[in-house]
């Protein structure tokens, strides 16, 4: 955690501003809270008991919003991965208040002083959520995992669970994880390496309340618990990716591979931060190689994420395969019911089809729909994030206005030159002309404007 000087409380005050200005909600309208209300005290009465399962979770420490637990067991050379998933649509009826409210929301918003849930703490903190003290509805995928890391969506239920440990990646130990955990995530692994999958996890760029108040921004990389959990999710959502395919139905996480452009500019990126990447190297082989722990390559591996048009949501549509690029693999989302709208969805078609249902009529007509409300909230949660960013980096570079900063151009449009700084995962724009991508530049911090989150940078021949 890196603190930022801050005495005039620019960022609590532009926090507030970006609230205002993206209007990110405070509170639910009362007749959502009341429906929450009411649909907490709900009693599961489709649900098989499964509470004797060993489930545990594993989460941020202070997340109260549990969308999975999980249970392995060994069968034969297999591992069979027991994935629990937050049963929203028991709590939620399609049509009501708490539906409706969701559809215009998409999501959960975050922000360093609070999120905007997807649904009120009723359910998103309490009864839907599978904290360990007491049972939670669920819905329960069976995995299977083979040696090699292919996986079978063996079946699915709705059950009673009950949480054993609520355990946290900053502090969770073998011990007290699942036998079977890291050799499960070996195998997906091994298997994403096998089929030349590009996902890396990069760190997080974070803005966080610091201790004893105050604010930091941070690179936080993956713990090993936390790239081991992530595991678990995708082999779940790529199990039930491949069920809906096969039943033609399903809504889909697609994105596409960078193109050339975005490449170059990413290998002038790559100059700007000194690092060595081949010229011969793909993207997808050069990103394995990086180390998220060092500041360099923990931005480089930023850029990578930003440098693709990214990814998005689409239906099953016949004679298309629907392929995520970084996944090299057919990819739904569906383990965060909680706090997106869309995994809703794809659980219940989930749970349909590993039954030999129909999938619900209202399910494939939000399939249908659903990527335009998606790509809303995605986009208004981007241009959130990107904002607190930019607010950071003004409160973080405050005062060092006249200094002259080394810098990198990546790319070139009708507004000037974008410059990354060689020495600050800081991203700007300079008015230059007569410069090509991959040319070194020096500029010269003029002024920064904490309240319009903007930085002007001059360029010094």
């Amino acid at each position: 955690m890196k603190a930022m000087l801050d005495p005039d409380n620019a960022l609590g005050r532009g926090l507030a501003a970006i609230r205002t200005q993206f209007k990110v909600p405070d509170t639910f309208p009362p007749a959502v809270l009341a429906a929450a209300d009411d649909a907490a005290k709900r009693q599961p009465t489709a649900h098989v008991d499964r509470t004797a399962m060993p489930f545990v979770t594993l989460d941020p420490a202070s997340s109260t919003d549990l969308d999975q637990a999980f249970a392995i067991q060994a069968a034969g050379n297999d591992l069979l991965l027991h994935y629990a998933i937050a049963d929203v649509a028991w709590f939620v009826d399609d049509g009501g208040p708490l539906d409706v409210e969701a559809w215009a929301r998409g999501e959960t918003l975050y922000l360093p002083d609070g999120k905007a849930p997807l649904y009120p703490a009723a359910l998103s903190q309490g009864a839907a959520s599978l904290l360990p003290d007491g049972p939670r509805p669920a819905v329960v995928f069976a995995v299977r995992v083979a040696p090699d890391g292919a996986v079978k969506l063996d079946g699915a239920e709705r059950a009673i669970v009950r949480s054993t440990a609520k355990l946290a990646y900053e502090s969770a130990t073998e011990a007290q994880l699942p036998p079977g955990f890291a050799e499960l995530s070996r195998r997906i692994a091994a298997a994403e390496d096998a089929r030349g999958a590009a996902r890396v996890d990069p760190p997080s760029q974070e803005v966080d309340a610091a201790d004893g108040g105050g604010y930091g921004l941070s690179f936080r990389p993956y713990s090993p618990s936390e790239q081991a959990n992530a595991a678990l999710s995708l082999a779940s959502n790529m199990a039930v990716a491949d069920a809906l395919f096969a039943a033609h139905t399903g809504l889909f996480r697609v994105m596409a591979e960078p193109d050339a452009g975005a490449v170059a500019r990413l290998r002038h990126t790559a100059t700007a931060f000194g690092l060595d990447w081949p010229a011969a190297q793909s993207l997808a082989d050069y990103e394995k190689t990086l180390d998220a722990h060092d500041p360099r390559q923990a931005a480089f591996m930023l850029a990578i994420r930003r440098a693709g048009e990214g990814a998005s949501y689409a239906p099953y549509r016949p004679g298309v395969t629907p392929w995520h690029s970084a996944m090299a693999a057919t990819y739904a989302h569906a383990s965060a019911p909680l706090r997106r709208l869309a995994d809703r969805y794809v659980v219940r078609a989930a749970l349909a089809v590993a039954n030999g249902q129909a999938v619900p009529g209202v399910v494939t007509d939000a399939f249908a729909r659903l990527p335009a409300v998606m790509a809303r909230a995605d986009a208004l949660a981007g241009r959130i994030d990107r904002a607190v960013i930019d607010l950071a980096e003004t409160v973080l570079l405050k005062g060092q206005e006249g200094t002259i900063f080394a810098a990198i151009v990546t790319d070139l449009d009708e507004h000037g030159a974008r410059i990354q700084l060689r020495d600050q995962p800081v991203v700007a724009r300079v008015d230059a002309h007569g410069v090509a991508p991959g040319d070194p530049l020096r500029v010269r911090l003029d002024a920064i404007d904490p309240v319009q989150r903007t930085l002007k940078f001059e360029r010094i021949n």
